[in-house]
């Protein structure tokens, strides 16, 4: 799409200059309006021209048109692929389908030949892998290098990232680099099939609505996807995806740093990402103290210790463990909330679990809404007398 001024129109009266938020128009010498190169296609400008002399157009050949395909990053650390790369690869097989397009999978490392044999694994058609000894670990320089080239060259519409840590960075300097859009911590993904656009929703003003957001001029869309969001896919049994090696075009000189060691943060005996089951405590934990109940509950479960972003805030546990919109976002099996009200920035990072129950003394708490189990009572009652039942049933167990 591109922005055009019918010059026979133009009145020079300046309106186009004053709402464009962006200064993207301004005045040429013979008083007609320009269009600069900054301008994002908002619109604006058209509305307010009182002689209709700007108009949106489609560019035939350019920007939106022939890109084909939809692709997904693999993720890896220390030789292991990211838990939400296969996630995105099933969420993506199914965006493939609807557009009647191939998934690619884009694979680079040190030893990345090895990593898509198990990338292959799942429902993909292709792989492109770029293996070489110096993108060992990630550095932003070289990863958008070598995923500029892949892109340019084989122009997918779709390209999808796990929202993580080093997803954000990468997700982020290669849209910069590709000069197209980028929506960041999606949880949902579909297609408008009429127009072939990505329909990419994320919470917004504070996870207070979920906006639905289009990128229709730029391709490829870029969405980045919080893990644990989508599905795990099923492996395949059919033949293996075409894997097609790439010649590297970075370089040991495009690292800008050198990586010494790494250091475990041992932070976290928290791993609530991979955690099956879950007991978090909100504000009606009422103090740190009370975490302890919560521990021993996860303890005789084998699970992990969650928490609200009250809970946090009030400094009763590290953040370490909270879950939800600004926290981590979870799956597990079973997820046991006490003493959580339910406020949607909370319900976005756990409501996709498989069981939900929830503890509560007030009734009308939002929580119950999205609970498949539902407790109203006093969770100092209710927890501890969980506890002595699932201690009871195990030592019977273990004589049995």
């Amino acid at each position: 799409m591109a922005l055009k001024v019918i010059k026979e129109r133009c009145t020079g009266c300046g309106l186009c200059v004053q709402v464009c938020p962006y200064n993207a128009i301004k005045l040429s010498d013979e008083n007609v309006a320009e269009i600069l190169e900054s301008c994002i296609l908002c619109g604006q400008c058209i509305e307010a021209c009182p002689m209709k002399a700007l108009l949106m157009e489609e560019k035939h050949g350019e920007e939106a048109t022939g890109y084909r395909g939809v692709m997904v990053f693999v993720e890896h650390e220390f030789g292991r692929i990211n838990h939400v790369s296969f996630e995105l690869l099933g969420k993506g097989r199914e965006l493939a389908d609807k557009l009647m397009v191939p998934l690619c999978a884009m694979v680079m490392g040190d030893g990345a030949k090895d990593m898509a044999k198990e990338v292959g694994a799942y429902d993909v058609d292709e792989i492109c892998v770029v293996d070489a000894p110096h993108l060992r670990e990630y550095q932003t320089n070289p990863y958008v290098r070598e995923a500029e080239n892949i892109i340019n060259e084989y122009r997918p519409e779709i390209v999808l990232i796990g929202a993580t840590t080093l997803g954000r960075d990468f997700a982020g300097a290669l849209a910069t680099r590709l000069e197209t859009g980028l929506t960041a911590d999606c949880t949902g993904l579909d297609i408008d099939l009429e127009k072939r656009l990505l329909l990419q929703t994320r919470p917004a003003f504070g996870g207070n609505i979920m906006a639905t957001i289009l990128c229709p001029y730029k391709r490829p869309q870029m969405s980045t996807v919080r893990p644990k969001v989508m599905p795990m896919p099923e492996k395949v049994t059919k033949d293996g995806a075409h894997i097609i090696e790439i010649e590297p075009i970075s370089t040991p000189k495009d690292l800008l740093l050198s990586i010494l060691d790494f250091i475990k943060d041992t932070a976290g005996t928290v791993n609530l990402a991979d955690a099956d089951i879950i007991v978090s405590g909100g504000r009606g934990i009422k103090g740190p103290e009370n975490f302890k109940m919560l521990f021993e509950l996860a303890q005789v479960l084998g699970g992990a210790v969650g928490a609200s972003r009250a809970a946090v805030d009030s400094g009763w546990i590290p953040y370490a463990h909270q879950v939800g919109q600004t926290g981590r976002t979870v799956r597990p099996k079973l997820y046991i909330a006490c003493g959580i009200s339910g406020a949607i920035q909370h319900l976005a990072g756990m409501q996709t679990s498989d069981i939900i129950v929830a503890i509560n003394k007030d009734p009308e708490a939002p929580i119950f809404k999205v609970a498949n189990y539902g407790i109203v009572g006093d969770l100092f009652k209710v927890v501890p007398e969980i506890i002595r039942q699932v201690k009871e049933r195990k030592a019977k167990s273990a004589v049995s």
